[in-house]
């Protein structure tokens, strides 16, 4: 055999085009595989050689938008074990508040100056006082009050704003020496702006829960009242939030003591409502471990209000059965209700859907997403409203928390659900019942998808995933099917994702693989293409590598077309996917399966081109799990790093693609780029090299001579010899 002659027609053909020098130059016209009909073969394997229609910063932008999303997918999963996005178990009867003030049993309502209020009972009293916890600066408020005679307490409902309302009011009439005036409610808080507003009588406190009335002309009354008040040596405490402070800063504000009720340790109140102010050891040990083992501690760190440490400690005294206590305070659908019910405003609505779709993003990030919305959602707004959500948190919002970095640390305030399980159900319940405002949702998340920080994006396509779980067939003609076909690669790659999402409960499952056929079954326009790249995409995701074998038979109904090539690439990708994801067992096999015939049969044909296009494909930390499966290798393919793990398919494998014209220019192209440059880079790679050569070379056929032929020009190449070429050829030889 002649030195300079390959030992085969077909090798001397790839001889003459020195494929090992240089790859296939990509095609000219890109816009040609947009074109209805079949995709020959030469156009298809052009569009391999260069990855695909999109460019390189395209592509590797969508795949770590997809990379991201199925992390957040995995946690998004697992936090929702325990309960059924898409089915809320919200109530068909009423639903009560708690923590709320409640006059009954007490003297009824008095006249006093034409204004009518309630007197507490001395039971009523005791019942806010004799087992209260100080919140923080109590005192400071306390002087403040005394000093004043009028405090404006501002905090959010559920807070013990009205226990700490009586505390103040009993404490300064008792220090003062004047108790015997009373402590009463105010019942027509809009009365206190009137001119003829008398307090209660003299030397007598009061109180007035502002939430419900208008703050602003309350306000514009209290220089009257508080000077009614200083004659009467009286009281008076204005409960409310950031409106009322808001309102403060207008006519009738000057001069009024206003203070922020300072958190309390709810643990410490539910302890002291069950132990009183004993410390038996024996007690407080007992307590706590029934705390520990229902998830009261748990409860109480996700919805940190004194209502709620009062509801459980209530349960405790009377002997009643705190973990179902805990379950219904744990509930996120009751949670998501409840607040739903009472919160209509655009701002708050907004806010919550953005803090539910970009969980853990920035404060900035959220509120510019919030804004965004709240603006599809009043469209009228000639200007940008003046809205300040972190102002209004805990007063609108107490079922998120403002996380800052830790303490010499630096970086941005980040915003997140306190429960776990409440952001699914956030999403769900705004997706399912807002009907209003399903479009203007669906317009924003579809927006979200453009933006500039690739982790928006994947939440976007997460969150649009939760949407579509609650009516899955729905979600598809609404806005699934049209992702999944768009031109846009970034938007296919959300698609993807979104199906991976809608398809990762029991309950959805089955129609999506069912979707996912049909898509990849499809017939031959650029359209039908299209979702089947996207079908194949989806597989190779998440939502495929928990389901291997059928993620694969979806691959084949995408390859097995016949003809028309035009799938090539996004099923060679979706391989690649799930080889990166710890599933190369069982792609390979696939591949042997596929390429069975050993002829020139399309499938064959194009089953091995797969198989170069992975061997070629280096693996990326950019991936689902940043550390890799074991072996992985940054910047090294996959199939060679982990080499020995599977060297009699990959043996066989490469075997098929040397010997078959035309996968044979890139399968040797991609093993010279093993031998060249990936070698160098991976440990144990050169054994392994020597180890596949040699079993390529034992097979039956000329598999031995072609390869001595290839691996002796590479090794005295007078441009680049390589060293390891000519060892492997000595391997070969032996």
């Amino acid at each position: 055999m002649s030195e300079e002659t390959p030992p085969d027609d077909a090798m001397r053909e790839s001889d003459e085009r020195a494929p090992a020098k240089e790859a296939a130059a990509p095609p000219t016209d890109r816009a040609g595989i947009e074109e209805d009909g079949p995709i020959s073969e030469s156009d298809a394997l052009r569009s391999l050689a260069s990855g695909g229609e999109e460019s390189d910063a395209e592509r590797a932008e969508a795949l770590r938008a997809g990379a991201i999303a199925d992390r957040i997918a995995e946690r998004l999963n697992a936090d929702a074990s325990g309960i059924r996005v898409g089915t809320l178990a919200l109530f068909n009867e009423s639903v009560t508040f708690g923590g709320g003030f409640n006059s009954g049993g007490g003297r009824g309502p008095s006249a006093s100056g034409g204004n009518a209020t309630a007197q507490l009972t001395e039971a009523e009293i005791a019942e806010h006082t004799d087992l209260y916890v100080h919140p923080d600066r109590y005192d400071d408020a306390l002087e403040l009050l005394r000093e004043h005679c009028l405090l404006v307490l501002t905090g959010a409902p559920g807070t013990g704003r009205t226990a700490a309302a009586v505390n103040l009011l009993a404490e300064a009439m008792a220090l003062d020496g004047t108790a015997g005036g009373g402590v009463h409610r105010v019942l027509d808080v809009a009365s206190i702006a009137a001119p003829g507003w008398e307090p209660p009588g003299k030397h007598s406190g009061c109180f007035a829960v502002v939430d419900g009335d208008d703050p602003a002309a309350v306000a514009r009354g209290l220089t009257v009242a508080l000077a009614r008040l200083r004659s009467a040596d009286a009281y008076l405490v204005l409960v409310g939030g950031p409106d009322l402070v808001a309102a403060l800063s207008g006519p009738g504000g000057d001069g009024v003591a206003r203070h922020q009720l300072g958190p309390v340790d709810p643990a410490v109140l539910l302890k002291r409502r069950v132990l009183g102010h004993g410390s038996d050891p024996d007690r407080c040990t007992e307590l706590s471990l029934l705390l520990e083992s229902t998830g009261a501690l748990a409860a109480l760190r996700e919805r940190p209000m004194a209502a709620h440490a009062a509801r459980l400690a209530s349960v405790v005294t009377a002997g009643g059965d705190l973990a179902a206590e805990v379950a219904r305070l744990r509930d996120p659908s009751e949670q998501v209700y409840t607040w739903f019910r009472s919160h209509h405003a655009p701002e708050a609505v907004a806010f919550a859907l953005a803090v539910a779709v970009l969980e853990g993003s920035g404060y900035l990030t959220v509120a510019d997403a919030a804004v965004s919305l709240r603006r599809a959602l009043a469209p009228a707004d000639d200007a940008p409203p003046d809205v300040r959500f972190r102002d209004r948190l805990e007063q609108e919002q107490p079922w998120i928390e403002l996380v800052f970095p830790p303490a010499g640390t630096y970086g941005p305030p980040r915003l997140r659900f306190r429960s776990e399980l409440v952001r699914h159900v956030v999403l769900t319940y705004a997706w399912t019942t807002l009907d209003g405002r399903r479009d203007a949702i669906l317009q924003w998340l579809r927006n979200l998808l453009r933006h500039a920080d690739v982790e928006v994006r994947a939440q976007a396509a997460v969150s649009a995933g939760v949407l579509a779980r609650a009516d899955l067939s729905y979600a598809v003609h609404r806005f699934v099917r049209s992702w999944a076909s768009s031109t846009s690669w970034p938007v296919r790659q959300a698609a993807a994702t979104t199906l991976g999402v809608a398809g990762s409960t029991p309950d959805t499952a089955e129609q999506v693989w069912e979707l996912l056929f049909a898509w990849a079954r499809g017939g031959h326009s650029a359209h039908e293409r299209r979702l089947a790249s996207t079908a194949a995409n989806t597989v190779g995701g998440l939502f495929g590598r928990n389901a291997p074998e059928r993620a694969l038979d979806v691959l084949q109904a995408a390859l097995d077309r016949g003809d028309d090539w035009g799938t090539l690439t996004p099923v060679a990708w979706g391989g690649v996917q799930l080889i990166h994801q710890g599933r190369a067992r069982e792609v390979l096999a696939a591949y042997l399966k596929w390429s069975a015939p050993q002829d020139m049969s399309p499938i064959v044909l194009k089953a091995l081109s797969a198989f170069v296009f992975a061997a070629s494909t280096p693996w990326s930390s950019v991936s689902p799990d940043p550390a890799g499966p074991d072996g992985a290798v940054e910047g090294v393919p996959l199939l060679l790093s982990t080499l020995p793990r599977h060297r009699s398919d990959s043996a066989e494998l490469w075997r098929r693609a040397l010997a078959r014209k035309p996968v044979q220019d890139n399968a040797l192209i991609a093993l010279r780029t093993w031998i060249d440059t990936y070698a160098k880079q991976c440990p144990g790679a050169p054994t392994a090299l020597r180890t596949l050569v040699t079993d390529i070379a034992r097979s039956p056929g000329k598999h031995r001579e072609r390869l001595h032929w290839w691996l002796t020009k590479w090794a005295t190449d007078p441009d680049v010899p390589s060293a390891l070429a000519a060892d492997l050829a000595r391997s070969v030889e032996r």
